[in-house]
Formats: structure tokens, sequence, C-alpha cells
């Protein structure tokens, strides 16, 4: 394959992308978006492994089968509820890939600094490009090499650290070393100046000293962020996933894999910028963590949590004209999703107005609840942002809230020594009535206890959010009763 025909095909790839990120900012085109990005990936791979200079075909493509066999395992056997995990597990893959290629580029430069001029004549590939290179350019090949294990070791262990979060195997509250921001700082900045003398000439213990470096910065920066802050986080590792691969594309020289990195790393940004918008606080307090603290006593709640059963709630839906379903983490564990389908399904086909009110930073993915809603065919256009449905609470007969607690949290508008003082949140308590789908009286995932559980128009619904909601199903006024 020339090199005009691989060019024509990163070109086209390239393009395949930007139209696949295009297409997933709405829910129609998101399948077609989604066939733009496998198709775009399939064309640069074969592209990159048939290209000139590239050989070892006996090694590439078992491993690309091994590959391609793995992910099809994991992409069958992992649930939608836990697509969050996943993602975050595959941002871990993109950052240890980064370190591997670092190192790997820094072996060969060594190894065809030691040949003779004949030697590095006969060379091909990306040892032929290393032998052609000026000592300036050799330099700043150094500086993308050392960002490009830098981000990617950052990257590799925070990601399994979210991981853990995220699944549960590791505790969900901030936790930091004595001294966290200044151990932080100390190793980035002791991470610069391994950097100045690695390109003057320092030799490779620099490179393994700041790798352990930057593992510690990942895993100590990911640690010292609580749960409630793991949208952001995973957006945050897609971003420094992107800048480590756009780094290692300036390496290897690898015009496709630059461009890639570049749309991944500043979408990543991007969409962390909109996520940390959605909660009012910035990107810098959320990569520092704190989220939990507080400049004063919280206000006390008064009243206590009434809870009501299936009848109770059936009867106050079949009464109702407007139903607003507010979904949640909890939706999630509990894999409610069907049930929940199933239950807008019957009130509409009673005539029923059934809007869904999606907050921004709900679940634990940027636009994890819009996912599992898709997954279970409710309707695109009853499936609403907060902005657009949130005047409407007042006008709206009954809210359910299933399995959500900050984004529903009146403490955020009336408490200002609330963790979450001044983070929007979806106004449900406006409505006539409210039903709140819980297992128990705990804090949630973040630990805030919610002045809504105690609100007079509330009522709690206890119990497994798929077991209640299939409960409810039979108790509904039929079409036409």
């Amino acid at each position: 394959m020339t090199i005009g025909i691989v060019s024509a095909a990163y070109i086209s790839a390239a393009v395949l992308f930007i139209l696949s990120l295009g297409g997933l900012s709405g829910q129609e085109s998101a399948k077609r978006a989604a066939w733009y990005g496998i198709v775009g990936m399939a064309l640069a791979i074969v592209a990159t492994i048939f290209g000139p200079g590239v050989g070892n075909w006996i090694i590439i493509l078992p491993m690309i089968l091994a590959g391609s066999i793995a992910g099809n395992y994991v992409a069958n056997r992992v649930q939608m509820t836990e697509m969050p995990q996943l993602v975050a597990a595959l941002h871990s893959f993109v950052g240890l890939a980064a370190v591997f290629i670092g190192y790997n580029a820094h072996i060969e430069a060594w190894r065809v600094s030691g040949m003779d001029e004949a030697a590095r004549t006969a060379l091909d590939g990306f040892a032929g490009i290393l032998a052609h290179k000026t000592p300036v350019e050799l330099a700043i090949m150094k500086v993308e090499i050392f960002l490009g294990v830098f981000i990617g070791a950052i990257t590799f262990t925070g990601s399994v650290v979210a991981f853990g979060k995220l699944a549960g195997k590791v505790d969900g509250k901030a936790k930091k070393l004595p001294g966290g921001h200044f151990l932080n700082a100390a190793a980035a900045v002791l991470s610069l100046i391994l950097m100045l003398i690695y390109v003057n000439g320092g030799e490779v213990w620099t490179l393994i000293a700041m790798t352990l470096l930057a593992f510690f910065i990942g895993y100590h920066l990911i640690m010292g962020i609580g749960g409630a802050d793991m949208p952001v986080v995973v957006s945050m590792l897609n971003s420094y996933s992107g800048w480590a691969a756009a780094a290692i594309g300036f390496t290897l020289g690898n015009d496709l894999l630059i461009v890639t990195g570049a749309l991944v790393g500043s979408s990543g940004a991007i969409l962390s910028y909109i996520m940390c918008k959605a909660m009012n606080r910035s990107f810098v307090s959320v990569i520092l963590g704190g989220f939990g603290r507080t400049t004063g006593p919280a206000m006390e709640i008064e009243g206590e949590q009434i809870a009501i059963d299936a009848e109770g709630v059936a009867s106050a839906l079949n009464d109702a004209d407007s139903v607003v379903i507010v979904p949640g983490y909890g939706m999630a564990v509990a894999q409610a999703q069907q049930a929940v389908s199933e239950l807008t399904r019957k009130l509409r086909a009673a005539g029923k107005e059934v809007r869904f009110a999606i907050h921004p930073v709900a679940g634990r993915l940027p636009g994890h609840m819009n996912v599992l809603l898709a997954e279970a065919k409710v309707p695109y256009d009853i499936v609403l942002e907060m902005d657009e449905i949130n005047d409407d609470f007042p006008t709206t007969d009954v809210a359910i809230v299933i399995g959500s607690n900050d984004i529903v949290n009146p403490a955020a508008q009336e408490d200002p020594n609330s963790p979450i003082s001044g983070m929007p949140v979806l106004e449900v308590w406006k409505a006539k009535q409210v039903f709140v789908s819980k297992r128990g009286q705990g804090t949630g995932y973040s630990g805030i206890e919610n002045p809504l559980f105690y609100k007079d128009n509330t009522l709690m619904f206890y119990g497994d959010a798929k077991k209640s909601i299939e409960r409810l199903l039979p108790l509904l006024t039929p079409a036409g009763g």
C-alpha cells in the first residue's frame, strides 16, 4: 500500500471520526454515528497495518485477532448498567499503550544511535525515520516521548482507581495522604526536572523515575476525588487518554493518531467543562477533590420520611394527567429501565402525559441515563434535559424519582452550607406530589442528606426499584378503563 493511499485512508478515517462525534450529540443519529466510528477505525487499522515500512505481520495479526475476540467477549458480557466502569477500564488501556509505545520509541532511538552510517542508511519504517532526524528533532521527539509517557501513566493508574470506585471495589469517598495537594505538586515539579535532564542527554532512569511519579499522581489524584464527581472524572480521563495518544502520534509521525487524539482530548475536555458547569463547580476544584466540604453547619431537616405502598402510588398515577420521571443511578443498579419503559407505555396508553427529566450528571457517566432509556426503547422525544423541563414541575401532577439523590436535592438552593450549594438541580419538589423510589433511608452515594424526602408532598416508595415498579404495573388503570 503506497503512502498516497495510506494518506487518503487516514483523511477518510478522520472525516468519519468527526462525523461520528457530531452524530453522537443526538439520540436519533447516535446509531448511525457509531457505525461511522466503526468504519473509520477499521479503515485506519487496515491502512496502518499494510502501510509502507510495517512488518512483523506474524505478530500483529494474531494480536489483532486476540484483541477482537476479547473485545467481543467483554462487550457481550458487560451489562449496560456496567458501562461506566467499562469505559474507565478502556481508558486505562489507552494510557498503558502510550507508556509502552513511549518506551519502545526510546529503545529504538537508542538502538539507532549506536549504528554506523552505513547501517543507518539501510533502515526503514520508524527506525528509518529516526536515522534521518537531526539532533534538534531528536530533542523534540524526547519531549514528545516524555509527555506521552507522563500523561499515559497518569491515565492508567487514574483509570484503574476510577474503575474500582465505579465498580464498588474501592471506597467511593475522597481519600488523600497527608499533604495531598503538596505531594501531587511536588511529583509534577520533580517530573518536569526529570524531563529537562532527559532531553539534555539523560539516561533511561529519568524516564523510569518519571513514570513511577506519574503512576503515583494518577492514583493519588483520583483517590482524592469523591464518588459524586465520577461523571466528571470519567470524561476527564477520556480527555487525558486523547492527549496521550496525540503526544505518541507526534512521536511516531502518525497524522491520524494526532488527529484522533486531539478529537478525543478536546471533546473530553469540553464534556468535563459541561459537567462542571452542571454542578456549578470549577474544573480545578473537581480534579483537586474536596467534594463534601462545608463552610458551616448544615441546615436542620424537620419532619419524617413517610412511606407509601404500591397501591397508593398506582392510585395517584391513575388520577394524574401529567407525570415526570427522574431516573438516577439507583435505576441502573436495579436494572429497572425495562420496567420503567413498560410503566411509561401503560401511562401513555391511558392518555397521560409522561416525560423524563435528565440531569447532566445523573448516573456515573455522562449520558448514562439516556443510554439506559434508549436501550429500553423509551421514545426520544419525551426524554428532556434539565433546562427544558425544570419550569414545568409546578404544573406537574406527579413526579417519580427513581434512585436519585443529589440531582433532586433542594438543599442546593436552600442551604448555603450544603456541599452542593449552588448546584443546579431538578426542582421536583414543586410538583403537586412526589414519589421517591429508593432502597432505604440512606443518604446515597455522596452521603448528603436530602430534605426532599421530608417534604409534605413527598412520599417514600421503598424497595428495589425494579420490583417496586413491577408491582405498580398491574394496578394501573388500562387504556379506556
